[in-house]
């Protein structure tokens, strides 16, 4: 089977892939059929910088959905490819002009269109993947005093021993951890932490199956509460960012939270009726963690608690909440708490996926092709709801067959350059009304969370099916409820009840 995957991923669809990139690299830019026009209405075309871009984000568009290589990993060949033929010191017979006889470009079309080779590196170490590595910090730091826990066994305790409020202790729980944890991690912590309660619940007993897509259902639901809580959540705030639409840590989190808990109250209901209980008791027996409290456990509690407090107010420290995710990094490599052995536990495979989508935004935004993409089509005098749906519909749909980082990282720098055609449009009122671009994106963000139908839709939906607890069938089927749920209701949460104030 294994050698069967092998030979269709790299003997076809790879080449494949690679064949379609270079034909769109270099066919001419007429074949495009987008009509471009300079200020004065004269028709202009393409230029081959731009033409480049969009081969480049086919490529990354194919290589993240097939996963032909890992994600971060096309995330990295992005990077690299956009400096060797789109940046200004990538690749000279591409990146530099040669002028002919009749004192014209030999290559048309590359005049000032080049990105900056600085602005592509820089997404390596944007103040979003900075605010990720705070989090994976502070992640990495509470598994290892005991932090997680801890406090999972005193959130837990006040939920008793009856199955329905265990089944919401988990739900809430392991959504709070979410918000700041990475959902995998939570996810197989939670999954540790439950071992024990499905093991004392009889077999045929359907709250089993309850217990076990609580994990993957919060996780996934959680994540949305902050902007460290899930990757699509730093791409959104990071392309807003780069619009000049920035979203504070306190102002997603006052949004988005209070929408975590709607979300986690619906999902308690449908999992209990779904998956009713016939044991009517539940023991709940968390592992004490071996290490003893010393200094360093206090220092990390204080650490942990101070950096949450500052992320919440920033408003009134005026600290930016990127700049508040490198406190704990400093403070705890600088008393010898976070050593050398810790930093290789940080996921930089999640940080080097995100910084992909973001050297893929900057070079859509610095060679002009979104700005070609507004004009080329009327996003304009669209219906506000409809791009608002299919967008989202879209986001949806790929975020179940794809990670939701690589399908974030995909779309929202398309929609950006939509919400600002919509902006300039005929319904510019109505889309403000509705929140703009930063409703319109961050709903996008929502969309790519709640996708959950299967076990190749996240990493915690595939923990939650490890326990063989769990079918297909009964995951799509809360997948699909919570899925249409969070759709509807993010929407009208994001545009009707709590719309941002636009821009």
């Amino acid at each position: 089977m294994e050698n069967k995957k092998f030979s269709v991923k790299y003997y076809v669809l790879l080449p494949l892939v690679l064949l379609l990139t270079g034909f769109l690299f270099c066919i001419p830019t007429e074949w495009f059929h987008i009509n471009v026009y300079n200020e004065a209405g004269e028709f202009i075309g393409l230029t081959v910088t731009q033409q480049r871009v969009i081969a480049l984000f086919v490529f990354a568009a194919l290589m993240w959905i097939f996963e032909i290589i890992p994600n971060w990993t096309t995330s990295l060949m992005v990077i690299v490819l956009a400096l060797l033929t789109v940046s200004n010191k990538g690749i000279g017979f591409l990146t530099h002009l040669d002028i002919g006889a009749n004192g014209k470009p030999l290559m048309t079309g590359l005049e000032g269109t080049f990105v900056d080779y600085k602005a592509i590196m820089a997404s390596m170490a944007d103040p979003v993947v900075m605010l990720f590595l705070g989090g994976f910090v502070l992640a990495i730091m509470a598994e290892k005093y005991g932090l997680d826990v801890t406090l999972a066994r005193y959130l837990l305790k006040p939920f008793g021993t009856k199955p329905k409020m265990v089944l919401l202790g988990f739900l809430v729980v392991i959504s709070v951890f979410s918000m700041f944890m990475s959902n995998t991690a939570t996810a197989a912590m939670m999954l540790a932490f439950l071992a024990p309660v499905l093991a004392v619940l009889p077999k045929d007993d359907k709250g089993k199956i309850g217990l076990a897509l609580a994990i993957p259902v919060a996780a996934n639901i959680g994540g949305i509460g902050t902007l460290i809580g899930t990757p699509p959540n730093a791409t959104a705030a990071g392309a807003l960012e780069k619009a000049g639409l920035s979203v504070t840590f306190g102002e997603w989190a006052m949004r988005m939270i209070p929408f975590v808990i709607v979300m986690i109250l619906i999902a308690w209901v449908v999992l209990f009726f779904l998956f009713p209980f016939k044991s009517d008791k539940v023991v709940l027996e968390l592992p004490k963690h071996d290490r003893k409290k010393d200094w360093k456990t206090y220092a990390v509690w204080i650490v942990f608690i101070g950096t949450i407090l500052l992320w919440a107010t920033e408003s009134l420290t005026k600290i930016n909440s990127n700049v508040v995710a490198l406190i704990p990094l400093g403070v705890l490599t600088a008393l010898g708490i976070f050593t050398k052995d810790d930093i290789k536990e940080i996921n930089w495979s999640v940080l080097w996926l995100v910084a992909g989508g973001f050297a893929l935004g900057t070079c859509l935004q610095s060679t002009g092709l979104a700005a070609v993409l507004i004009k080329a089509i009327p996003f304009g005098s669209m219906r506000v709801v409809l791009v608002f749906m299919v967008a989202g519909l879209v986001c949806y749909f790929l975020s179940n067959f794809i990670s939701n980082s690589a399908t974030a990282a995909l779309l929202i720098p398309i929609l950006i350059a939509v919400a600002e055609g919509m902006t300039g449009g005929e319904n510019a009122e109505s889309f403000a009304a509705l929140g703009g671009t930063q409703a319109m994106i961050s709903f996008i963000a929502v969309c790519a969370s709640i996708a959950m139908l299967f076990p190749i839709s996240t990493p915690p939906n595939a923990i939650a099916s490890s326990t063989g607890l769990v079918e297909t069938k009964d995951m799509t089927k809360v997948g699909i409820i919570m899925g249409v749920v969070g759709f509807v209701l993010g929407y009208f949460w994001l545009t009707i009840l709590f719309p941002f104030t636009a821009a």
